[in-house]
């Protein structure tokens, strides 16, 4: 049984895997975006992303511990055909990496499946990207608690919006007495007649 036995074993020895991941990873800070196989992308995600929350700190002894996990292999471009040394890996995680995601609280990485199928295996092949800096943050999933205080507030506002049209009635309930009071008896009586001949005249 594989009980209590977590990762891939890649069809390679633990060396082996441990020295492909350190490479996947280098390559992933140096370029940004590689492609790989699924299964592989999803070994490196983790460990990319616990590198780059250790750059997030960014002190000598994260920088050291960084070292010890990845190595610290240099950035090689090409000017005029020749090549030119352009930093570390070890470097730009630290210098570029580690402030454009200070305000993202993980998930530094994404994986984008590709319609393409490797040659030979016919494996499935993934884009394993490192985010932008103006990527936006993921927005926040409805709890059920906000789900019930909304429903408490929309009842409260019902509740409140009886009140207000009862208030209201009563309001003209008292304005019609009010007015009713301060009319003249005069009229008061030259009312009481006009009715009083109605009824006669209906008789």
């Amino acid at each position: 049984m594989r009980h209590r036995v977590a990762g891939r074993r890649l069809s390679r020895t633990s060396a082996h895997r441990r020295a492909l991941r350190r490479n996947l990873a280098q390559s992933l800070i140096e370029h940004e975006t590689i492609s790989t196989t699924i299964e592989k992308a999803k070994e490196v995600k983790p460990f990319v992303e616990k590198l780059i929350t250790l750059a997030k700190k960014g002190k000598l002894q994260h920088r050291r511990h960084v070292i010890a996990l990845l190595g610290n292999r240099n950035i090689v471009g090409f000017e005029d055909g020749e090549p030119v040394r352009k930093g570390t890996v070890v470097s730009k995680l630290f210098s570029e990496l580690g402030p454009r995601y200070l305000d993202r609280p993980g998930g530094y990485t994404r994986i984008v499946r590709l319609s393409l199928r490797r040659l030979g295996d016919n494996g499935e092949l993934v884009l394993l990207q490192l985010l932008g800096a103006d990527e936006p943050l993921k927005k926040e999933r409805r709890t059920p608690g906000r789900r019930r205080s909304r429903k408490k507030a929309k009842a409260q506002a019902d509740v409140a919006a009886s009140t207000e049209t009862t208030a209201a009635a009563e309001e003209q309930a008292t304005d019609s007495v009010a007015q009713a009071e301060q009319e003249p008896p005069e009229k008061i009586a030259e009312e009481g007649e006009t009715t009083e001949q109605q009824e006669e005249e209906s008789k």
